[in-house]
């Protein structure tokens, strides 16, 4: 990353450029309506048919009880995707606590107050995405889970990196993340996301989320993103939409070759 005063300050007004379009983009393309007596809020996010990801809002006393109605679940069944495998299990509770959200049967669901529906509201489409992403381990030849394929490759090579960790943006919603990496050598802390399936969709989210978290640090921080192409080729043009915002894209099967970029040496 760039450390010239005048590159961070045009670095930071694009970040604010980002986040200030993101947003406007999220309002215009949110679609509300009453569904005996309960909100049904169609978002700008696509599942993997690429149809809106729609929750559910009612309300429950104090509270809002914010739900998909069981839709994502049953969606990743129908395509022959269980969850009775350990691994499987595992890594959809680690989605569910991660982001704080819980599952009911097949219903996914977060309860919020009025000061924290935002933050809340955000969690449950971010854990809905992630567990959408989980379609792909149907594919009869991945065999194991992406993100652990990715933290045994970083402990194999002593990349110092810890998992699971949230920071906050200047849009007052925190982001979580699949791993950090200190600074080392010389180098920036990172941060590193796993994506098994790239799509516009989650390329536009961790662009956003990445702007939010540097446009209030005061220290630099880098941005890359390990992306599966056990299955298929990336799209270019999502590539090309997460390094035009900073973004580094690393791809699964060059992983040997990025070894040192992870760990901060000089290549």
């Amino acid at each position: 990353m760039a450390t010239d005063p005048d590159l961070n300050l045009i670095n930071k007004m694009e970040c604010q450029q980002l986040i200030d379009e993101y947003l406007r983009w999220l309002k215009q393309e949110f679609v509300f309506s009453e569904v005996d007596g309960s909100c049904q809020i169609s978002t700008p996010f696509l599942d993997r048919h690429n149809d809106a990801i729609e929750i559910y809002v009612e309300k429950r006393d104090a509270l809002f009880y914010l739900t998909d109605d069981g839709y994502t679940i049953r969606d990743l069944r129908s395509c022959n995707m269980e969850f009775s495998t350990p691994k499987r299990e595992a890594h959809l509770t680690a989605i569910l606590n991660g982001f704080g959200v819980k599952l009911d049967k097949d219903e996914i669901y977060i309860e919020a107050l009025v000061e924290d529906f935002p933050q809340k509201k955000h969690n449950l489409l971010q854990a809905i995405l992630a567990i959408n992403d989980m379609f792909i381990m149907a594919e009869e030849h991945v065999l194991t889970l992406f993100k652990e394929d990715v933290a045994l490759f970083l402990e194999t090579h002593h990349i110092p990196a810890f998992s699971d960790f949230k920071l906050s943006g200047k849009s007052g919603l925190d982001h979580k993340f699949d791993f950090g990496i200190p600074k080392t050598n010389g180098k920036a802390e990172r941060i590193l996301q796993t994506i098994n399936n790239l799509s516009k969709d989650n390329a536009t989210s961790l662009a956003f989320a990445v702007a939010d978290i540097r446009a209030i640090r005061p220290e630099p921080i880098e941005a890359l993103a390990v992306i599966n192409d056990s299955i298929r080729s990336p799209n270019d043009g999502h590539l090309s939409a997460l390094r035009a915002y900073d973004v580094e894209p690393l791809i699964w099967s060059d992983r040997e070759n990025f070894v040192s970029r992870l760990n901060g040496s000089v290549q």
